[in-house]
């Protein structure tokens, strides 16, 4: 009677998240560990299922760069990084494309589905959905990475309107019509902008933004995120991170999220919890 008693209790403090999220556009950056272990998978799907049949709309937006890195090496082909962001030639293009287009994409689709959901996967260069233009970094050409301009919303609300969670490769195309590899973090904030989202959650391999001696900050304001990278406690890789999630503020978007999706049920523990389980950063 006690576990039956304990459940209720999860459920009752679930419930006003319900209540304020119902019918409320998320979306959600799947990535990393979380797409690699079996476990942690299903336990992904089963987030999304159930975020969709108690009324609010999840999109994902997936990345793929291990999945990548492993066909290229395969192909022998040399993978080379600027700032975390891999230089991507016509021959990598092919591959990337194949990849998060093709493999992974049909993959996170299938996985929804198995939880007992129905998903459409969609590409950013569906319908010229996500726009972009070349981007350099550090002085430096990238090749064929883009950088978002503009992302219609059409194609994706008319798949969530249609009942189905939309999955989306995070590739672009350019005004010639060339398709561009896009960070995943960034297609994610730029999407979560153009849909008006309630909410960004970013699924990362840490267990969220950590502040001075290497404490878990469990809540952020967008002024203390911007000190905190000012002051070199913010570093590395979580600096795009953050600075992702603050540009999706800026943009519209109520609440951003740096979650450790390494998880069970992370999402749902950062959404419907009073604790949460990463980072969360608001205006």
């Amino acid at each position: 009677m006690k576990q039956l008693i304990d459940k209720a209790e999860v459920l009752i403090e679930a419930l006003p998240y319900i209540r304020r999220f119902y019918d409320e556009t998320i979306v959600i950056k799947y990535g990393g560990h979380a797409m690699t272990d079996a476990e942690l998978r299903a336990s992904f799907a089963v987030d999304v299922v159930l975020l969709k049949y108690i009324g609010l709309k999840p999109v994902i937006v997936h990345g793929g760069g291990p999945q990548i890195g492993r066909i290229l090496e395969r192909l022998g082909i040399e993978s080379t990084f600027v700032e975390g962001r891999r230089v991507t030639d016509d021959q990598t293009m092919d591959v990337v494309e194949m990849v998060l287009g093709g493999t992974v994409n049909r993959e996170i689709v299938a996985l929804i589905q198995r939880g007992g959901g129905r998903a459409i996967g969609l590409t950013g260069n569906d319908g010229a959905m996500i726009q972009v233009t070349r981007k350099v970094l550090g002085g430096r050409d990238l090749g064929r990475v883009g950088h978002v301009e503009r992302v219609d919303p059409a194609p994706i609300r008319a798949v969530a309107e249609a009942g189905f969670v939309p999955v989306i490769a995070p590739l672009g195309i350019d005004e010639a019509g060339l398709t561009y590899n896009v960070n995943a973090d960034e297609a994610a904030g730029a999407v979560a902008q153009a849909l008006e989202a309630r909410k960004l959650i970013l699924l990362t391999d840490v267990e969220g933004v950590k502040g001075v001696g290497g404490k878990l900050l469990s809540r952020l304001s967008a002024e203390e995120a911007r000190e905190l990278i000012a002051e070199g406690v913010i570093e590395g890789g979580m600096i795009p991170k953050v600075e992702c999630c603050l540009e999706a503020l800026e943009g519209g978007v109520e609440r951003t999220h740096v979650v450790d999706g390494r998880i069970l049920h992370a999402v749902l523990l950062e959404i419907f919890t009073d604790g949460g389980v990463g980072t969360l950063i608001t205006p």
